[in-house]
């Protein structure tokens, strides 16, 4: 209902010559994977670029399966209980690709909380609201066909001919949130500077969601709706920007550590794991928590000083390319 992931799309715009790829979802049950060796996993990862194993206590207290006596919110999320070592994931994890990824993203939340726990209270946190989604969304840029046969998951890494597929699979829903992710807090900064009044606050809802994602109310809305607040992170009065950052940092942060890591190849194919350098860099960002003006931190990982989208365009390449070729001679755009 937000046009924030385009997926559901996939069958009408994806290549037509693409060649069959792998289904990692079936893998993974043919494997026997359960919750925990999907953690497990999760966490051998984080091993291979030189972390320390999680402590007993996550495996203890986390919550992997949900619950048959209770209702739970089964949404994906990482905590760090008593700001030093209690470590939890709370989630109702599903034996299919989609948790198989949420699982390395959320335990970078971990990792990155332990890494700062020695900072004092104030700087317990990430470098900037970006930050925290950005290095749990790096780990999972990193789960390739090149990372999947290391740990024994394919036998043999498909050929490029899959690559723009691939691409299209994750731009509907990584680049497509983009518009998305930046609009909502450009309605809520404008209602809190006091640029709308109440009676405006719908129809400037829609007047940015038509600017920036292209979308209008399916029927005529009512003044005195309030569409905005369907949306948890207003009421809630959550950030919602950090995710637009995070979606650029993922991209700068991973093109820096596949660069670290040796990579001569396309960053899309690239995958971190198993090089001790890129995770020494990584921890060693991580490990700063806010201490340090986020400009000095990101130059700590990336050796750049300002955020950088170039590097989501040299991810995308091969797609842009397709796309172009698609799109010659076509105006695109809405109204």
């Amino acid at each position: 209902m937000w046009a924030q992931d385009w997926s559901n799309i996939y069958p009408l715009v994806a290549p037509e010559e693409t060649v069959p790829g792998y289904d990692l979802s079936a893998i993974l049950k043919d494997r026997g994977f359960d919750a925990i060796s999907m953690v497990q996993a999760g966490q051998a990862f984080f091993s291979s670029l030189g972390f320390e194993e999680l402590p007993d206590t996550f495996w203890e207290r986390s919550l992997f399966v949900k619950p048959q006596d209770r209702d739970v919110v089964c949404h994906g999320s990482a905590w760090n209980i008593d700001e030093k070592d209690d470590l939890r994931i709370k989630m109702c994890i599903k034996v299919n690709a989609a948790d198989f990824k949420t699982i390395h993203h959320e335990l970078g939340h971990n990792y990155y909380q332990r890494a700062y726990n020695k900072e004092s209270y104030l700087y317990r946190t990430s470098a900037n609201d970006g930050f925290h989604e950005a290095v749990g969304d790096t780990i999972a840029l990193s789960i390739t066909p090149e990372y999947l046969q290391k740990i024994g998951l394919l036998e043999n890494v498909p050929d490029a001919s899959g690559d723009v597929a691939l691409l299209m699979k994750r731009a509907l829903k990584g680049i497509a949130f983009l518009p998305f992710g930046l609009m909502v807090d450009q309605w809520r900064w404008q209602v809190f500077a006091g640029e709308a009044a109440p009676d405006e606050y719908n129809e400037l809802w829609w007047q940015l969601r038509e600017k920036y994602q292209g979308v209008i109310a399916p029927n005529e809305r009512p003044a005195d709706a309030f569409d905005a607040g369907a949306k948890f992170h207003v009421p809630d009065n959550t950030p919602y920007t950090r995710y637009f950052l995070a979606r650029i940092l993922q991209f700068q942060f991973h093109r820096s550590l596949c660069e670290i890591a040796g990579n001569e190849g396309p960053i899309h194919r690239c995958s971190i794991y198993g090089s001790q350098q890129a995770g020494k860099h990584l921890k060693a960002m991580m490990e700063m928590g806010r201490s340090n003006p986020w400009p000095d931190e990101l130059e700590a990982i990336t050796g750049q000083r300002e955020m950088d989208a170039t590097a989501m365009l040299d991810y995308f390449a091969p797609l842009k390319a397709w796309l172009d070729e698609q799109n010659e001679g076509r105006t695109c755009g809405w109204r």
